[in-house]
């Protein structure tokens, strides 16, 4: 069982994440009645310090933050909401209340890869993932190879949309060649970050 927030102590504070980018939004406040809002809704909804009551993040501007995720931390005294934003999180009209960018979405890349490896040991005729999978590291291989050619090609073509197409293909073959392969994109994370410290 997951562990749950202890209200005991008063409000507690909730870390709003991108679910997406992974990049901190905002932090706001839950008493009880507020986090099992949140559950219930799948909307976040803060207990709001300075009104002294409950109140959903984008009830008037309509930029909601809606629930992705939510974990606890191990003392149960924050929570950490993973959510997609509706529009800008701040008040003032900016990304996060950080004023920062939130446009960096290659964190998605780790969802994917999980999406992918969901559909590993799936039926060959439930989706096209699978399919390849069923298939075998030659195909996949294969596949690897023919979507790097059309990349190159298109980047010789100049053709911007074309190009990025085909480099998500790319991408998303290779993922599925490191699925297949036992090797996590976190390994090649770490061998990008070697490189870079020498």
């Amino acid at each position: 069982m997951s562990l749950q927030p202890d209200f005991s102590k008063g409000l507690v504070p909730a870390i709003i994440q991108d679910a997406s980018t992974l990049k901190v939004l905002m932090l706001g406040y839950m008493n009880e009645e507020a986090y099992t809002q949140t559950i219930a809704e799948k909307r976040v909804t803060f207990f709001s310090r300075s009104k002294n009551r409950l109140w959903t993040k984008g009830e008037t501007s309509e930029n909601y933050l809606d629930v992705v995720n939510v974990a606890v931390d191990c003392d149960q005294d924050t929570i950490l909401i993973q959510a997609n934003p509706a529009g800008p999180t701040c008040h003032t009209g900016s990304e996060t209340c950080f004023n920062e960018s939130n446009t960096d979405n290659a964190a998605w890349l780790d969802h994917l890869k999980h999406i992918i490896r969901s559909r590993k040991n799936a039926s060959s005729d439930s989706s096209y993932t699978a399919s390849l999978f069923q298939k075998g590291t030659h195909k996949i291989a294969q596949k690897v190879g023919e979507e790097a050619v059309e990349l190159v090609i298109e980047a010789l073509m100049k053709n911007d949309d074309m190009f990025k197409g085909e480099a998500a293909d790319l991408i998303f073959h290779l993922l599925v060649l490191l699925e297949d392969r036992g090797i996590g994109l976190e390994e090649i994370v770490k061998t990008l970050q070697a490189r870079h410290q020498k």
